[in-house]
């Protein structure tokens, strides 16, 4: 016996014909089929990955960050940066240790927590008293295909964007209109701080600047795309979904209670 998996690109009165994953036509004659059965298509390598190492490529774009394990958990802290994604406890899956918010406590001024929507380490604070860090809507770690991304921008029009790149950061700026960062590791290549002033909003000044920052990151031999926004940013999401961007997770930040 054999199998063959794959897409049915035919049906017909006496073979059918299967498209392979590695894009081969196999025809194969209906007599010599035994069993069959519809199967989900298989999400790409990095739909796969867990949320935690998604969030570990993230650290590249905060060149000073300081990490220091708590088990299972990530202790971040920038002196340069006051993101929350920098200066809070990456808190996705067990801990693994005792006194575990004590430790997480004791180690900020300001103690903030990064956890999945609705996950147990989010049940672990919430027993404990800690309660939304702000009134901000969750935040969306997103992906895409770096050349699916590229796809979504080759319409764009030649724009005067200005690359400046220190240390794998990179940061385009299009005088008087927007700016955007970048970071590149590991084939990851993460954006943040993509903004454009009101006044030039939808003219696609928020798309040139991508584009610069994609083009550099393709350089770099980038094969995988991620950013960070916040649910209810109706105007960046306008931007990013068009280019594949989508939902790997959704979190949300904790803090003691007053």
């Amino acid at each position: 016996m054999t199998d063959v998996l794959g897409v049915c690109l035919a049906w017909e009165a006496e073979s059918c014909l299967i498209r392979t994953e590695d894009g081969d036509s196999v025809r194969i004659p209906l007599a010599d089929v035994v069993t069959g059965k519809p199967v989900p298509p298989r999400g790409s390598v990095r739909d796969r990955i867990p949320a935690r190492t998604a969030q570990v490529h993230g650290f590249a774009l905060f060149p000073d960050l300081q990490t220091e394990p708590l088990g299972g958990w990530i202790l971040r802290r920038s002196a340069s940066s006051p993101a929350r994604r920098a200066n809070s406890v990456l808190a996705f899956g067990p801990p693994g240790v005792d006194d575990v918010l004590e430790q997480v406590v004791a180690h900020y001024r300001r103690p903030v927590a990064a956890v999945l929507v609705d996950s147990a380490e989010e049940g672990l604070f919430r027993d404990a008293g800690w309660v939304l860090e702000s009134t901000d809507a969750d935040t969306l770690f997103c992906v895409a295909g770096t050349a699916q991304v590229a796809r979504g921008l080759r319409d764009v029009e030649d724009a005067e964007v200005a690359l400046e790149e220190a240390g794998g950061i990179v940061t385009a700026r299009l005088p008087g209109v927007g700016s955007g960062v970048a970071a590149f590791a590991d084939d990851w290549l993460g954006f943040r701080s993509v903004q454009v002033d009101p006044a030039h909003r939808r003219r696609g000044a928020g798309r040139a600047i991508m584009a610069a920052l994609v083009g550099w990151g393709a350089e770099q031999g980038a094969t995988t795309c991620y950013l960070q926004v916040l649910a209810d940013n109706d105007a960046a999401l306008r931007l990013y979904e068009p280019l594949g961007l989508r939902t790997h997770h959704r979190y949300r930040y904790l803090t003691p209670a007053v």
